[in-house]
């Protein structure tokens, strides 16, 4: 199996909310990770874009009756950013949940161009 893309943390949130999980969604979260390391063309299923935002996506877990998303971002193409993740409870994405996604988006490629 070849390693196409990587998977990184941006800042608290992610950790946070995985060690929160019980051991089962844990599972979970690291099988759809490794579909999107390995798979070229990742289902929507498991990885879609927010429409109203700009280069954010939306890593989809379903696990029983419950539903997860974390969101994320691409850099240079084969690396992902997560920010944030949280169990969805209604049909709609939270709006406070997405702004901080992007509020950490902008602050991951902010804190790259610094750095430069």
């Amino acid at each position: 199996m070849n390693t196409q893309r990587h998977i990184i943390f941006y800042g608290h949130y992610f950790t946070d909310f995985y060690f929160e999980q019980p051991e089962k969604v844990q599972v979970k979260i690291e099988y759809v990770f490794k579909i999107l390391r390995t798979v070229q063309n990742v289902p929507k299923k498991f990885l879609d874009h927010i429409t109203e935002t700009d280069g954010l996506y939306e890593i989809r877990i379903e696990f029983e009756s419950n539903i997860y998303r974390i969101f994320c971002c691409f850099d240079k193409g084969s690396l992902v950013v997560l920010f944030n993740g949280f169990q969805k409870k209604s049909q709609k994405t939270p709006k406070s949940e997405i702004d901080l996604a992007l509020k950490l988006k902008d602050e991951y490629f902010n804190s790259k161009k610094k750095k430069q």
